[in-house]
């Protein structure tokens, strides 16, 4: 058992394994993930775990360089967009469709479902190195 931190097995293994530019991606829980891809379901009720604990927790651990969100996220769910943005802080970030960063998951490390139910609750982590 880790003192601090991610508590879950299969999220810190997924976290350790990551390498640079990698997709690691935290998702809502409808989001419909490519056959294959490593899936770490933390999904328990509706809204828990919350999208922006998960992104806390997962970034407070990962070694990110920048980040992916849907263009949508900016319209129709703009205060979990700008409460995303405050949690990457000054990391660079680009915006796509919706359904083009469906099909970047197909390059995701690991995906990390949770519990929100917030309208495009789904961010790709890019990662970087800590050296």
């Amino acid at each position: 058992m880790t003192k601090n931190g991610i508590l879950n097995p299969q999220l810190c293994s997924a976290i350790a394994g990551a390498g640079h530019t990698d997709y690691f991606v935290i998702a809502d829980p409808g989001l419909p993930i490519p056959e294959g891809i490593n899936v770490i379901d933390l999904s328990l009720v509706r809204g828990v775990p919350s999208f922006l604990d998960t992104l806390k927790a997962v970034s407070g651990e990962l070694v990110v360089e920048s980040y992916i969100l849907a263009e949508e996220m900016k319209n129709i769910s703009p205060r979990l967009h700008d409460e995303t943005c405050s949690v990457l802080h000054g990391l660079p970030h680009k915006y796509v469709p919706h359904e083009e960063l469906k099909q970047l998951l197909r390059r995701a490390k690991a995906v990390v479902r949770t519990g929100e139910t917030t309208s495009f609750a789904n961010v790709i982590l890019v990662c970087g190195v800590n050296f």
